[in-house]
């Protein structure tokens, strides 16, 4: 009745932020859970913070960066059921359940996502993000990553088949894995409800690396394209462009249609 769901997060510095990641996860009142967290000998409070909890699996150990500890909470992981939480980020009340039913409901399916909200440092909402179903046109050729790590769900199989996220990857190393099981056709379904919370702060990757993100997402989307791969050097840049603009307009139209951009505004309540 109630699939195990293994939590992984890794934490470097985020003692600002990690009580609500951690509470996020233990609020959800859900029956069968673990949550790991490979902390990277944090100097700030970080430490402190985990030891006051009793049901945390953790570890504070040098890593080579995100993925790195990524990749192993992912090898730790006991679940039938993996998510991914950053520390700075946090889960919304009812989301592991509304994840076990959708696996249940869509038992073919391996990834799982979900709408999302934005929060500032404070935590306070300030937009409120509905996307579109899967379209593996948009994953591949969008400027940025539509599918939010935070609200992601993963089937332990995808794991089992020795998928593990490109430790050469520090900024992209999301959109080149769900890329990689796009390619490998892992099933991805779209949760309809919001489940988590990102949260934008001046120390975010997305914030102060962001260049890097994009020169690693263009990096990742090389690797796997044949399309830009046959194209010339000299030609690669327009055609990466074109594709670029078909893929916003695909989703500009797709969210459109639904009224996403109408209500983005009005700080959803959680459904």
């Amino acid at each position: 009745m109630y699939p195990k769901i293994s939590i992984i997060t890794p934490s470097f510095n985020q003692g600002n932020y990690i009580d609500f990641a951690i509470q996020s996860v233990k609020e959800q009142n859900y029956p069968n859970f673990e949550h790991i967290i490979l902390d990277n000998c944090s100097t700030d409070k970080t430490i402190e913070h985990l030891k006051k909890y009793d049901h945390l699996i953790w570890k504070s150990e040098r890593d080579k960066g995100q993925s790195d500890a990524l990749n192993k909470g992912f090898s730790m992981a006991t679940g039938d059921i993996v998510g991914w939480l950053n520390a700075d980020d946090k889960y919304l009340p009812g989301c592991f359940q509304k994840i076990a039913n959708c696996f249940a409901e869509a038992p073919q399916s391996d990834i799982a996502y979900g709408d999302y909200r934005w929060i500032n440092e404070k935590g306070d909402v300030f937009q409120s993000r509905r996307e579109i179903d899967f379209d593996y046109f948009i994953l591949k050729y969008l400027h940025v990553l539509y599918i939010p790590s935070t609200s992601t769900f993963f089937k332990r199989r995808i794991f089992d088949e020795g998928n593990f996220l490109d430790d050469s990857f520090q900024y992209a190393m999301d959109y080149e894995f769900f890329l990689r099981l796009a390619l490998k056709r892992y099933k991805f379904i779209h949760v309809h409800s919001y489940l988590a919370d990102f949260r934008w702060h001046t120390e975010n990757k997305s914030v102060v690396a962001l260049q890097k993100q994009i020169n690693e997402q263009e990096m990742a989307l090389l690797r796997h394209d044949e399309l830009l791969q046959k194209v010339p050097s000299s030609a690669r840049a327009y055609l990466r462009e074109m594709l670029k603009l078909m893929a916003r307009g695909k989703r500009y139209l797709l969210k459109g249609m639904k009224g996403y951009y109408f209500n983005q505004w009005q700080h959803q309540a959680v459904d």
